[in-house]
């Protein structure tokens, strides 16, 4: 799977609280032919075995239009089901070497909230950061919430492409112009629609435009 900074433009994780009793599978495979541009799985409270199969069936999916497939936060998971990469909080920076777990062939993103913490994630192999929480997020709680002008300091900080996360959505894109990011990440913009390949093809629009 090629990987590109325009993978990132809209860059969509899943989130099964959002989507009642419809299928994630379905689900996902209406935001890729919408325009989403990179889907993550972020699965909380479920087993190994649990993750690695949906993750090999939403892989699939993804591999079927072209769409790069990442796994949250469970490196073992991310490998066993043939996941073009994984993503990971700050603390796997200092906690342990991801890179050299996963190899060269894998993206590897990392979750950062500052400018340092973003130089340690580039040094520790990063292909992309994601940073926020832009906006209060449903998702993320109480997360600390980063202005524009600091989010465009972290851009300039390092050459690796930045995803802009936390509480993104059609409403607030617009102030994400011109801050250096290469792209949206969402969860509830999309899925917690009832539309969700609506949602997405509103959002790919307004990250074209603005993005």
């Amino acid at each position: 799977m090629k990987f590109t900074k325009e993978s990132l433009k809209l860059y969509v994780i899943t989130d099964r609280s959002w989507i009642g009793n419809r299928s994630m599978s379905e689900e996902v495979e209406k935001t890729l032919k919408a325009g989403a541009t990179c889907l993550q799985i972020r699965e909380k409270n479920i087993s190994y075995d649990e993750y690695v199969s949906k993750s090999i069936e939403l892989r699939k999916i993804c591999n079927k239009y072209n769409v790069p497939f990442i796994v949250n936060d469970n490196i073992e998971v991310a490998l066993a089901s043939g996941a073009d990469g994984v993503h990971v909080g700050q603390n796997d920076i200092l906690n342990k070497n991801v890179r050299s777990i996963i190899g060269s062939d894998k993206i590897l993103g990392i979750s950062v909230n500052s400018i340092e913490l973003a130089i340690a994630a580039e040094k520790a192999g990063a292909d992309y950061i994601g940073v926020g929480s832009i906006q209060l997020s449903p998702t993320k709680g109480e997360s600390k919430i980063l202005s524009t002008e600091y989010v465009n300091e972290i851009c300039n900080s390092v050459s690796i492409p930045v995803v802009a996360i936390g509480g993104i959505n059609e409403q607030n894109i617009p102030i994400l112009k011109g801050i250096g990011i290469a792209g949206v990440a969402v969860i509830s913009a999309v899925f917690g629609k009832e539309d969700v390949a609506e949602a997405t093809y509103k959002l790919r629009k307004l990250v074209d435009e603005y993005i």
